[in-house]
């Protein structure tokens, strides 16, 4: 028997279409604990249940990022509250911004938080992301900003959050991290990785002198071309699909 058929046997308590959207995004955890942008047992994921808007699911608070499979997502309304069994609790820091989005943003499907270094570090910088390199042109116009109030627990930040992004797929909270708006897991991924990458060479390039800042016609055509989000060519799945064989070789039991 084939790993996916093996894993993708699902319990009766969910629905086909529940139980795939656990599977893949069990794999988007396994797939950021591989890329090295888990933070420890910090930060989130999540994905609104298909069918179901007023649910979401997101990862256990205990469990490191290549301990999550399927089964142990935990499903919650957009108030916080677990409607399902769980034997983890969630962080209360993952709930403030994401229910928010989530309850409020229409394409809102998937909801990405990351403290990878260079993102954290850009988001320190007081001129934000430089529009200077190949990544961050096609991010031109889809960046906004939020002042860092502290610890993201108090559930009225989560509606000053949605007023800052806007409609904006990108929201950098300042002096803390990038948060990403997709309208699937995949292309919610496809803007994280040009969000990471565009701080990684930001910082790289600073550190040697002043950078050359791209004109807007210039930045325009980029996010035209960047066919990678546009969901008419796949909005990443085909990345998607390869980092899974990835990880797939490394441990297929998240499919569980």
């Amino acid at each position: 028997m084939s790993h996916t058929n093996r894993y993708y046997e699902h319990p009766a308590r969910y629905t086909e279409a529940e139980w795939q959207a656990r599977v893949q995004l069990a794999a988007m955890y396994r797939i950021f604990a591989y890329l090295k942008w888990d933070e420890a047992i910090y930060n989130h994921i999540s994905l609104r249940v298909p069918g179901d808007p007023g649910h979401y699911l997101m990862n256990p608070f205990g469990l490191h990022y290549s301990e999550v499979c399927a089964s142990n997502l935990v499903k919650v309304n957009l108030d916080g509250r677990i409607v399902d069994h769980s034997d983890w609790p969630i962080n209360p820091a993952g709930v403030t911004f994401h229910g928010a989005i989530h309850g409020h943003v229409p394409q809102g499907h998937c909801v990405m938080h990351v403290h990878t270094t260079a993102t954290q570090a850009v988001c320190c910088l007081k001129d934000g992301l430089s529009f200077s390199n190949f990544y961050a042109a096609q991010l031109y116009g889809k960046i906004a900003y939020h002042d860092f109030e502290g610890i993201t627990v108090h559930a009225d930040e989560g509606e000053r959050i949605l007023a800052s992004a806007g409609d904006k797929p990108v929201l950098l909270l300042r002096n803390h991290g990038p948060v990403v708006i997709g309208a699937t897991l995949a292309q919610a991924f496809s803007l994280m990785w040009l969000v990471n990458r565009a701080c990684e060479i930001q910082l790289a390039s600073q550190s040697m002198g002043p950078v050359i800042e791209l004109p807007a016609a210039v930045l325009e055509r980029c996010v035209t071309d960047s066919l990678s989000l546009d969901p008419k060519y796949g909005a990443g799945e085909d990345v998607f699909a390869a980092f899974t064989r990835l990880v797939d070789k490394v441990d297929p039991g998240y499919r569980h």
